[in-house]
């Protein structure tokens, strides 16, 4: 039980040093950790229970849930705010770069060559055609981002 509740001491201590000025955690790390501790949560109930510990294990076993659903969840975690509006270019889109690199196309690269490297990807990943429709629909993103439609 001590080493459970030193254990959520560190964890408090890491949230409280990232809330003075950057966030401490990215998307990444706060996944990972995430994860890591609602395993040791449900390995905790687990050995609770064993042991005899019945009103401790209900409570790790909710603690281990949270965990892992943060862990999945793409808005979980300290940090995540501020980390993906600068990444996506601060206004919920993605960013030009990131247009350019789906598209695969340079800087320089015109609507013409913009409107082609679009239509070969559409016929390759389109869902008809047996690709999926999230990509479908990022490359669709990219277009409207780099034509500005």
């Amino acid at each position: 039980m001590l080493y459970l509740a030193l254990g959520c001491a560190a964890l408090a201590l890491f949230v409280w040093m990232g809330r003075r000025g950057r966030p401490m955690f990215q998307r990444r790390e706060w996944r990972i950790l995430s994860g890591l501790a609602s395993v040791a949560a449900f390995a905790a109930a687990a050995f609770l229970a064993v042991r005899g510990g019945w009103a401790f294990a209900p409570v790790l076993v909710v603690i281990g849930l949270w965990l892992a659903m943060s862990a999945r969840t793409a808005g979980a975690g300290p940090g995540l705010g501020a980390d993906a509006g600068a990444r996506s270019g601060g206004k919920g889109g993605m960013s030009e770069r990131e247009a350019r690199d789906i598209l695969g196309v340079g800087p320089e690269a015109d609507a013409d060559e913009i409107q082609a490297a679009y239509t070969r990807l559409m016929r390759r990943t389109h869902p008809d055609a047996g690709g999926s429709a999230g990509l479908a629909a990022q490359i669709n993103a990219a277009r409207d981002r780099l034509l500005k439609r």
